[in-house]
């Protein structure tokens, strides 16, 4: 009999108030403000999975993450999942973007002109430990956003325009295991940014009271 993913099992209305408990002494030490409050709490009360548990709290201290039930913790999942070795994409005068829970391939090439591109890294799986995305754009650009757990290393080239990396405004969480996106190209006239912010709470239609 195979045995079952523990990310997958139901949670309780005892978990789910834990976690909000978590969350409340998070506002309150100015951690998340009130609004983040209220969306991670309606994503709390939404959750059915011990899995739907792990992004609310994942940006908060350990010390805070800690008091989450076990099942939760256990169910982050591994940043490095079997996926493609290479993929190319290609936006002009349009857009080309990726968000939520994706796998980055280990060789990502975008060409952009006079289109954009959003690439959200936060929830995203690697297909390698260091996977390398390149960014050509004219006159267009490219906004990527990574979480505070993941190395950035940044090798592009700004002619009448620029790559910026990650500032200090969000640290950085490096472990020894954390995935490297390694980040290249050329700009010109045109801007690749790359912003480091923690994953938030998903929004739920579901609304529900937290006490």
């Amino acid at each position: 009999m195979d045995t079952p993913d523990p990310s997958q099992l139901r949670i309780s209305d005892q978990d789910r108030h834990q976690v909000a408990e978590v969350l409340r002494e998070a506002a309150g030490e100015g951690r998340i403000d009130f609004d983040e409050l209220d969306q991670r709490l309606e994503a709390t009360y939404s959750a059915r999975t011990y899995a739907d548990l792990v992004p609310i709290t994942l940006d908060l201290p350990t010390t805070a993450a800690t008091q989450l039930p076990a099942r939760a913790a256990a169910a982050t999942p591994s940043p490095v999942v079997p996926g493609p070795a290479e993929e190319r994409h290609v936006a002009i005068l349009g857009g080309f973007d990726r968000t939520g829970v994706w796998v980055v391939p280990q060789h990502l090439s975008i060409f952009a002109f006079m289109g954009g591109v959003t690439l959200d890294l936060r929830q995203a799986r690697f297909a390698a430990r260091e996977v390398t995305v390149t960014v050509n754009a004219i006159m267009g650009g490219a906004d990527i956003t990574v979480n505070p757990q993941t190395h950035v290393i940044l090798e592009g080239t700004g002619i009448m325009g620029g790559y910026s990396g990650p500032s200090d405004r969000t640290p950085a969480e490096l472990g020894a295991d954390a995935p490297v996106v390694r980040i290249r190209g050329v700009a010109i006239m045109g801007g690749v940014s790359v912003t480091r912010k923690p994953v938030r709470g998903d929004r739920r239609e579901l609304r529900r009271s937290a006490d």
